[in-house]
């Protein structure tokens, strides 16, 4: 079985939580029974999550030797300029090395998502910019760590694909069997 899960804001990608006080998880959406998040999302991150109980479907989605793609709706902080972009394209140079080569395209307007709870703050004098960003790695933060790297922090993070399958018209914390796709 694969689910397709809208993961919200602030939720970890883990059934429980042993911190003190606990933070939401998974365990609160009515998932079914013996899934387990194939990848994660970080609790600052929304969007697209993968859940199975198919241990070598999971594996075939998380390991990077298969070079899925994931899509990203990124909000950055400042007016990404040109080579900031082309940057991106290139791969950037993180403390763990290089990333491969990412597709990224200026998006002319915000996507149309919902709201976040609580909203990303509002500045007046700085602007903002959305950016579509496709990768093929999955390293811890990856995506924010890169655009901070060509001088664009990440204000809202959202996971809109994961290979062939993408989050439609999800809300967040609802989830839907997922079909098939090639891994």
């Amino acid at each position: 079985m694969l689910v397709a899960f809208n993961k919200p804001y602030g939720v970890l990608c883990q059934f429980t939580d042993r911190s003190s006080p606990p933070r939401p998880t998974l365990a609160g959406y009515g998932l079914p029974a013996d899934v387990y998040a194939a990848g994660r999302l970080d609790h600052d991150s929304e969007g697209l999550l993968l859940l199975t109980d198919d241990g070598p479907l999971a594996h075939r989605i998380t390991d990077p030797r298969h070079k899925l793609a994931k899509t990203y709706r990124v909000q950055v902080e400042g007016a990404p300029t040109p080579d900031q972009l082309q940057a991106l394209r290139d791969g950037v140079v993180l403390n763990d090395g290089p990333t491969r080569p990412a597709r990224v395209a200026l998006l002319e307007h915000a996507p149309s998502l919902w709201p976040r709870d609580p909203p990303v703050r509002y500045r007046k004098t700085v602007p903002d910019a959305w950016l579509e960003l496709t990768i093929h790695e999955g390293r811890n933060r990856q995506v924010r760590r890169m655009t901070a790297a060509v001088g664009l922090p990440t204000l809202r993070l959202v996971r809109v694909a994961i290979g062939d399958w993408s989050l439609g018209d999800l809300a967040p914390g609802q989830w839907r069997i997922a079909g098939a796709a090639t891994v």
